[in-house]
């Protein structure tokens, strides 16, 4: 299902044009170098992004998740902890995720393109490896 939704995404983001490259950095104190994001609706956008520290991956990793408003990013996060073999993408809230990379152990950089929604608002992202949504791992994509 995943690489189906890779492709529909590839391909929407092929007809709109040329991505826009965002870099960000995912730390060992569970941040985010950018925590805002600015994007125009149905702007391509290129997310990069690259994971820094020393621990190793089992432990320490990073990912990107852009969720739908109104999303419960406390539920999400709780039944993410139990998600490994997705990596930390509950199965039963994959709905809700409008976009997300694999995960990025120290040293590793993952990526995802995608489409900015249509509609304005606050788009949350975060990181849904366990326990880094709730040290502040996360931002907001606004769409104007």
């Amino acid at each position: 299902m995943r690489t189906l939704l890779v492709a529909a995404v590839s391909a929407a983001v092929c007809l709109a044009g040329e991505p826009r490259t965002l870099t960000l950095t995912g730390t060992e104190q569970m941040k985010f170098d950018r925590h805002e994001i600015t994007a125009k609706a149905g702007e391509p956008l290129h997310v990069v992004l690259k994971s820094v520290g020393r621990l190793p991956k089992a432990s320490m990793a990073h990912d990107f998740v852009l969720v739908k408003p109104g999303t419960d990013l406390d539920r999400f996060n709780a039944a993410a902890f139990n998600a490994r073999d997705t990596d930390f993408i509950p199965p039963e809230m994959a709905a809700d995720v409008l976009a997300h990379t694999g995960l990025a152990g120290a040293g590793e950089t993952v990526d995802v393109t995608f489409t900015a929604p249509d509609k304005p608002g606050r788009y949350v992202y975060f990181c849904s490896f366990p326990e880094h949504y709730a040290h502040g791992m996360r931002g907001v994509l606004t769409v104007k």
